[in-house]
């Protein structure tokens, strides 16, 4: 399984880890609108990514929007690979707050 999910009482931070593809498409999207739901801080790591399809690209990009209307906080945590930024930016999502 290419995440894992650490909580707390404060937070819930999600790892990404190696190639992320729709193949996980369905499970990393119930996870995320499960820890979304909670209202508590929302972290997604991208530091263990390899590979990032667009429909995983697509999930973070709507997560991050559904949290902004929830009120949630929601963050990219660490550093993100340099291959997973220019990915992102060449599918069109500039604006994803990656740090």
């Amino acid at each position: 399984m290419p995440f894992v999910l650490d909580e707390n009482s404060e937070r819930s931070l999600v790892r990404l880890e190696g190639d992320v593809n729709i193949v996980e498409a369905e499970e990393l999207k119930i996870l995320l609108v499960r820890v979304s739901g909670t209202k508590k801080e929302l972290c997604v790591s991208l530091e263990g990514v390899t590979d990032l399809d667009i429909t995983a690209m697509q999930l973070l990009v709507a997560t991050e929007r559904d949290a902004v209307k929830c009120n949630v906080r929601f963050t990219i945590e660490g550093l993100v690979p340099n291959h997973i930024c220019l990915a992102m930016a060449h599918a069109g999502f500039r604006r994803f707050p990656a740090p």
